[in-house]
């Protein structure tokens, strides 16, 4: 099938080449030329485990194509997927300003029948939005071309794209029913046949459902992190180990154990902006959203207990301490930094007079960035923040060691060789990667998130 992808950010990027993968004619349209340029050089603008390999091995088979050409794009797809960014407007809301010109630019050129797949995270109602902008361009042009407009959101999670999209859990797809949402059903599931071959994984539904569903499963996702961080810092209090509260509920199959690990804060382009775009939503219609109102706050809060611990431990005044940090990224096996809670212990500890070493195994080169324009206005507090190229360079000197993503490599250190580098052999750890008694027989004094007293290692 002949296939366009407009906007070739992460979801989009996934999304064309796991579909060139299988077989389609891709093309990916970007209004972004240096982007075009970039991809069409074999680079990728995002990390992604398994991605390279699969772009560079269907663009050597020509199932694969990256352009700026507007006209030509929606001249090739049969089924169109607009894939651009939503990002947060001020009050909240998702911009969909990319999304409703990408819709123009379909109206403004095609010639025969289409189906335009709304793939962006968009909220309800979105697609009559898409469909005004499209028929617009439509009347303009005296044409009465038909086409359909689907809701087909992306369930992928950083760091297992490639996989989640090759071996999904569940495709929904929301179409109208109309003769041409039968026509979009059908050429829609002949695309996904691939993908449910061992077992039928498609759900289908109308349009604003299926928009409905992924806010629905992100807000859910983020209510059962900020419960669990609430919980961690109640255990905290209490003399409570979370880790085996964890355990005790999670193996109830009406709860289970997904996205019940307590840390320092849930971050990404999901989550925050998903719960605070379904909040505005509700707004709209004269609902408050009392859990997701709750669920942001306890993240925003959660996000500080980190460095809440660690002044705790060294006072509110850091001038002349000197920190590591292991992980920048806001999750493993990615390099973004998207409200990632790195940013928020960095900004407590530098303005506060720390200075801080810093590694993460991929997203070094993005958090340079990031962070020069987090502290633009103030290039002082960015001086103190210098970046290591390995975690024990990270923590030569340093007055305690802070974990705030959950990368393998931090999973199993050389302890011996950490204590003999730090000042003092103090642990702050925000995902809970350690036990707290195996820290306290080696010696570490050791701050987890939820881990109550044992054996000398202490909690808060």
């Amino acid at each position: 099938m002949k296939i366009t992808i407009i906007g070739t950010g992460y979801v989009g990027l996934v999304t064309g080449a796991c579909l060139a993968e299988v077989g389609n004619d891709v093309f990916c349209l970007d209004v972004d030329q240096v982007k075009i340029d970039f991809l069409n050089s074999g680079g990728i603008p995002i990390h992604e485990p398994g991605l390279s390999d699969i772009v560079a091995r269907n663009r050597a088979a020509r199932r694969l194509s990256f352009s700026s050409d507007i006209a030509a794009g929606v001249e090739h797809g049969e089924i169109l997927f607009i894939a651009v960014g939503t990002p947060p407007d001020e009050d909240g809301s998702a911009d969909l300003k990319y999304v409703l010109s990408a819709a123009s630019d379909i109206g403004r050129y095609m010639n025969g029948f289409k189906v335009v797949v709304d793939k962006s995270t968009v909220p309800v109602g979105t697609a009559d939005r898409v469909r005004a902008a499209i028929q617009d361009q439509l009347r303009e042009r005296n044409s009465n071309a038909a086409f359909s407009v689907v809701s087909n959101p992306e369930f992928l999670k950083e760091g297992a794209a490639v996989e989640d999209f090759m071996r999904p859990d569940r495709i929904v797809i929301g179409c109208d029913n109309t003769s041409e949402g039968d026509r979009a059903r059908l050429l829609m599931k002949t695309l996904y046949m691939p993908f449910n071959r061992n077992h039928e994984r498609t759900f289908w539904m109308d349009v604003r459902s299926a928009e409905f569903t992924k806010y629905a499963a992100n807000a859910m996702l983020a209510t059962r992190i900020s419960f669990m961080n609430e919980m961690a810092d109640l255990a905290d209090m209490v003399g409570v180990d979370i880790e085996a509260v964890r355990h005790g509920i999670g193996s109830d199959p009406r709860i289970g154990y997904s996205f019940l690990y307590a840390g320092c804060g849930y971050g990404g382009s999901c989550f925050p902006k998903d719960v605070q775009a379904l909040e505005r939503t509700a707004r709209e219609h004269g609902q408050d959203l009392l859990i997701l109102r709750a669920v942001e706050a306890v993240n925003n809060q959660q996000k500080q207990v980190l460095g809440q611990k660690l002044m705790h431990r060294f006072g509110e005044n850091l001038n002349g301490r000197h920190f590591a940090l292991w992980g920048l990224a806001f999750k493993p096996n990615t390099n973004d930094m998207r409200e990632a809670p790195s940013r928020v212990l960095l900004r407590q500890l530098v303005t506060r007079g720390a200075t801080v070493a810093v590694h993460d195994p991929i997203a070094m080169t993005e958090a340079q960035r990031v962070l020069a324009v987090d502290f633009a206005e103030t290039p002082e507090l960015l001086a103190r923040i210098r970046f290591s190229d390995s975690p024990m360079d990270a923590l030569k000197d340093a007055d305690a060691l802070a974990i705030v993503t959950e990368w393998k490599a931090f999973r199993s250190p050389d302890f011996a060789q950490v204590k003999s580098l730090l000042r003092a052999p103090v642990i702050f750890d925000g995902r809970n990667l350690f036990d707290p008694q195996v820290m306290a027989d080696a010696g570490i004094e050791y701050y987890g998130i939820g881990r109550s007293v044992r054996n000398g290692s202490q909690a808060r």
